[in-house]
């Protein structure tokens, strides 16, 4: 049954999902890479090339998405497709199980019910981000991507880091394709704020008092999803 608190608006819609904190409880990304390496325990070795990145991340020398690829290569770097692939498929439906909030999967429901085309719209990486959107039953995903050696995992980032402006530039990209539609959009910290300025309505989940304060003045309805 569609939840009766949804925004609703005129059908089809045009629909952007972020990810962690949205529709899963908690970072995906540390999880992802940890559990590969738990599976291979050599890699947990990696952790300790990633301490300098971590430096110079918090004093502000590095961004989000030079950390990123600093973990992804540091700890899961020289995998094959087919080791990543593997550990893909194995780890989405344990976060399925466990680490997505009920209420997003109702969201979802709802929109696909009423016939709307709906985004995952992420920062995290292209190795599990477009089979999660898939298993989640959303109908595209535009997410970083990460650089491969052939059939090795190198980790750098070979896109922009699809976070803050970036988002609102991929949204950007995408709506040529879906003339007239009306834009929803689902978030949950400042860095989703970018985007859903481009949106007709906008949702802010679990949004503490400073990011309500940020985002007064926008069409926004604020949801606590448990």
């Amino acid at each position: 049954m569609a939840d009766p608190e949804l925004p609703r608006a005129p059908s089809p819609q045009l629909v952007f999902f972020d990810l962690d904190g949205t529709i899963t409880r908690r970072d995906t990304l540390s999880g992802y890479v940890f559990g590969f390496a738990l599976r291979h325990p050599w890699r947990l070795a990696g952790y300790l090339g990633v301490l300098p990145f971590l430096l110079r991340f918090a004093l502000r020398l590095a961004d989000h998405g030079e950390l990123k690829g600093a973990l992804i290569r540091r700890v899961m770097g020289g995998a094959s497709r087919r080791e990543v692939e593997d550990w893909t498929r194995e780890w989405i439906p344990s976060l399925l199980r466990r680490g997505v909030f009920p209420d997003a999967l109702a969201a979802i429901a709802s929109h696909r019910s009423a016939g709307d085309h709906l985004v995952l719209m992420t920062a995290t990486v292209d190795l599990y981000a477009p089979a999660l959107a898939t298993a989640l039953g959303l109908d595209e995903c535009v997410c970083s991507e990460v650089s491969w050696d052939g059939d090795r995992l190198d980790g750098r980032l070979a896109s922009t880091n699809v976070r803050d402006e970036e988002k609102a530039h991929r949204v950007r990209r995408v709506l040529p394709r879906f003339p007239g539609r009306p834009l929803v959009g689902y978030g949950n910290s400042r860095p989703d704020l970018p985007h859903l300025r481009l949106v007709d309505r906008a949702v802010l989940v679990n949004a503490r008092p400073r990011l309500r304060k940020a985002a007064s003045g926008l069409p926004i309805s604020f949801k606590y999803w448990l």
